[in-house]
């Protein structure tokens, strides 16, 4: 499996499934959620919003990950999951790297080849980059099924510079 790092707006991503920093009420928000839902278009609400009727009724939970449309995006689907909210009292470094893994698997069980992720829960959960930088490509760092390209689009030099570093040790 090919891991990418790009400094650059996930919403442009020519890939098979974008990766969206959810809320676990799944219908939109700020950040990347709300970038995706935005460039997206209202299919990926609509879906959404089916979802939290149907299946999902009090929400994702962390950790986990579903999959809609992609709407308008340039790649086939969408796979959110919720991040967990950094803590420097409790360790949930479990839970972030299961959002990885997860969508991993999700996009696996589509027949997705690519998938690009975000800095999942570093903007307002917290996260501290160095920290997700290193779960994130631990977590990602086995084959999965049919992925065969992992990107992580990062928004910001800091980002992109923190990740590279990350991937280099």
């Amino acid at each position: 499996m090919r891991i990418e790092i790009v400094e650059g707006d996930i919403t442009t991503q020519e890939v098979d499934v974008v990766v969206n920093a959810a809320n676990s009420a799944l219908l939109g928000g700020g950040g990347v959620d709300g970038a995706i839902h935005r460039r997206g278009g209202p299919e990926i609400l609509a879906e959404c919003s089916r979802l939290r009727a149907t299946e999902l009724p009090d929400g994702l939970p962390v950790g986990d990950a579903v999959a809609t449309t992609a709407g308008r995006l340039p790649a086939r689907w969408v796979v959110h999951t919720v991040g967990p909210v950094w803590s420097a009292s409790e360790d949930r470094s479990a839970l972030l790297a299961a959002c990885h893994r997860n969508s991993l698997h999700v996009a696996a069980g589509l027949g997705a080849e690519s998938v690009a992720f975000p800095a999942i829960s570093t903007g307002i959960y917290g996260w501290p980059l160095e920290s997700a930088a290193e779960i994130a490509l631990a977590a990602v760092s086995e084959p999965v099924g049919s992925i065969r390209t992992v990107r992580f689009v990062l928004f910001g030099d800091e980002a992109f510079r923190v990740f590279s570093e990350a991937r280099s040790r």
